[in-house]
């Protein structure tokens, strides 16, 4: 059984915050978020921890592993060193989708994104060592079929660009509502989804609908872990076999696939 661990990160006050005393820089405000998210991912990397950027000023977060007082932590460390606060809100259950739910009510409940009360607030249910395993996460790591070929050294950079988005766009879609997943643009041509238990089926469905409704041809690597970083790992491997095989769907077994 997949149990997911999903933790929720928003700044505090940002919206307001951008504009006092008065508009930002564009280009403060674009470092001010690409540093704190490369901290968060090297924070939660730190204990095995995955960080997906979203829009920036909200964050998820793949983090079993990290108990209460990690996050804690990472809060008192951003709150050292940014003109802002983040607050925090995790959620635990066998559906990544279910945990995500159950993390940002956590936040809602605790006041609205534009609050200037709410402060780094830290709650939610968090996946205890006695109920841990070496199973709990199950990344899938897609990538395109030759995105170089077919499109970067044949098409300019924004129309590969525009092609990649929209292929992203429609698997995430699909993984969500279909499959309870959350999937993420990663760079590249690279999309990574925490999944609860699926077959090999699921990801081939998911990867039928990319190609029928955005036209692009998709493979992906499957792995399970105690971790989204054992995971992920086990999940490269898979899709480097997919490159080797000429197949579409790769996964790390266990012994509960």
């Amino acid at each position: 059984m997949v149990t997911t661990q999903i933790s929720l990160v928003q700044i505090d006050n940002y919206g307001p915050w951008t504009v006092t005393p008065e508009p930002r820089r564009e280009v403060d405000l674009q470092t001010l978020q690409s540093r704190l998210y490369a901290d968060l991912c090297q924070s939660v990397g730190r204990e095995g921890g995955y960080v997906f950027f979203t829009r920036f000023d909200n964050m998820i977060a793949v983090t079993n592993g990290l108990d209460r007082a990690d996050h804690a932590l990472i809060q008192e460390s951003i709150a050292n060193r940014y003109p802002v606060s983040i607050s925090m809100g995790i959620g635990v259950a066998e559906s990544p989708r279910d945990a995500l739910a159950d993390a940002t009510e956590v936040l809602q409940t605790a006041g609205s994104a534009q609050d200037g009360d709410r402060r780094e607030i830290l709650d939610g249910d968090v996946l205890e060592d006695a109920d841990r395993n070496d199973t709990d996460v199950q990344i899938a790591h897609f990538d395109v079929i030759d995105v170089t070929g077919t499109y970067t050294d044949r098409v300019d950079a924004f129309e590969t660009f525009i092609t990649v988005e929209q292929g992203y766009a429609a698997l995430m879609r699909y993984m969500h509502r279909e499959h309870d997943s959350l999937s993420f643009f990663v760079g590249g041509d690279n999309v990574i989804a925490a999944c609860p238990g699926l077959t090999a089926e699921s990801y081939e469905d998911a990867i039928e609908h990319v190609s029928t409704t955005a036209s692009v041809d998709l493979q992906v690597g499957v792995g399970r872990g105690a971790t989204a970083h054992d995971a992920g790992m086990a999940a490269k491997h898979a899709l480097e076999e997919c490159r080797h095989n000429g197949t579409r769907v790769e996964r790390t077994l266990t012994a509960d696939d």
